[in-house]
């Protein structure tokens, strides 16, 4: 009943944003941002692409590449998980699980875990693609699998947190937080600093637990739900969470963006922004994307603002990422687009396909791994083509 209630609200409160376009002034401010040319000054090139699996487009599904330093990962919404090599494309391995994948893949202790759309856990042997086991965790997740030495952590849409052995998939502990009545598709994927699970959950709440027990450490109200009706006290954590050193950065809808000390949850700075995508960071800046599709950068340290660009206003753009010395950022229509990291102007765009990318974009080293939602994956590198030094910058002979 509690589902069906939660089900309504959100067809509700879909058919009312959708009013609100219908009857707003001006039709023209609510489509999406055209792109303009410009000045490309970063060269990107797309070194191999592959095929995945079944399209996923409009589904907002929680399937994006993983990495674990040899092969890069990605599972399909038709049940397809399959390894590539890093720096060729070519196919590793390839497993067909006749199921429909929702989550992950997560990679860890040479295993990888996705989650289904009908409430189970399944982890392969990361160097295979065997099938070592498949537990039911009671919930459809959209978060990906965190793996940490002998433990899975699982988060369902039902703002739960299951822990699961690595070796059997048998389960060790829950932690369930209270959900709101009404509430966004999706799940904020935890993240791990020493041995405390730090996850957000669709109350505004930040919870860091102990990985061993599931003990709560602290808990922390990040977005405080605000307004009279259900849809404007929406305050749902359902983006990416970002940890450098011993600091957490997270935002919420309709709430604030702020740094936590990951080991009190005392909150070091915030400021008000609104964002369903989550945060991503680097050692000198912590990045967002609006829900309006303003990107915005921020100064890790303290919180202050460095640069906005509104080029991508509605284009429906998916979490920056430090890349290079760029953010990248995919939209509905398919294109990445190449911020500088400084000073945000555009400098370089390329189209991954078709259809949209709403899966966030993966960084290993020097590469770029894209996911598309028609289910595609691609591989991209900067390229260097600074003229060669035709002198060695120190004499030979030391004068």
């Amino acid at each position: 009943m509690k589902n069906l209630i939660r089900i309504a609200g959100l067809i509700f409160a879909t058919m009312l944003v959708a009013s609100c376009g219908m009857f707003g002034d001006k039709d023209e401010e609510l489509k999406p941002m055209e792109l303009v040319n410009f000045d490309q000054t970063l060269k990107i090139r797309k070194i191999w692409s592959a095929n995945v699996g079944g399209d996923a487009e409009f589904l907002r599904l929680g399937l994006q590449p993983a990495g674990d330093g040899s092969r890069v990962y990605a599972a399909s919404h038709d049940g397809n998980v399959t390894a590539f090599n890093p720096e060729t494309g070519k196919q590793i391995w390839r497993n067909k699980l006749e199921t429909e994948l929702t989550a992950g893949p997560g990679v860890g202790e040479g295993r990888v875990v996705v989650g289904t759309q009908d409430g189970y856990a399944i982890a392969l042997d990361a160097a295979t693609g065997e099938e070592q086991w498949r537990v039911e965790i009671e919930g459809e997740s959209l978060a990906r699998p965190l793996i940490k030495d002998d433990t899975v952590i699982m988060q369902t849409i039902d703002n739960r947190l299951e822990a699961l052995y690595l070796f059997d998939g048998r389960k060790r502990w829950t932690l369930v937080q209270s959900a709101p009545v009404l509430t966004m598709r999706g799940s904020a994927s935890p993240v791990i600093v020493g041995q405390t699970v730090i996850a957000g959950f669709d109350s505004g709440r930040i919870v860091a637990a102990d990985l061993d027990t599931g003990t709560i450490v602290w808990e922390s109200l990040l977005s405080p739900p605000k307004g009279r009706s259900d849809l404007d006290r929406l305050s749902d954590i359902d983006g990416s969470l970002a940890v450098v050193g011993q600091d957490v950065y997270a935002t919420g809808y309709q709430g604030r963006l702020a740094s936590l000390a990951s080991e009190s949850g005392q909150v070091l700075w915030n400021r008000d922004v609104s964002s369903f995508s989550g945060v991503s960071a680097d050692w000198n800046s912590v990045f967002t994307v609006r829900d309006d599709g303003e990107i915005v950068a921020l100064k890790r340290v303290n919180g202050n603002e460095i640069w906005r660009n509104a080029s991508l206003l509605r284009r429906e753009p998916t979490l920056p990422v430090p890349f290079n010395t760029t953010v990248v950022v995919g939209d509905f229509e398919g294109y990445l687009h190449f911020f500088n990291n400084i000073d945000g102007e555009p400098v370089a765009r390329v189209r991954l396909a078709r259809k949209a990318v709403t899966a966030v974009p993966l960084v290993i080293a020097n590469r770029l791994f894209v996911q598309g939602d028609g289910g595609n994956i691609a591989a991209y590198v900067v390229v260097d083509d600074r003229p060669k030094r035709s002198q060695p910058d120190i004499a030979e002979d030391g004068s």
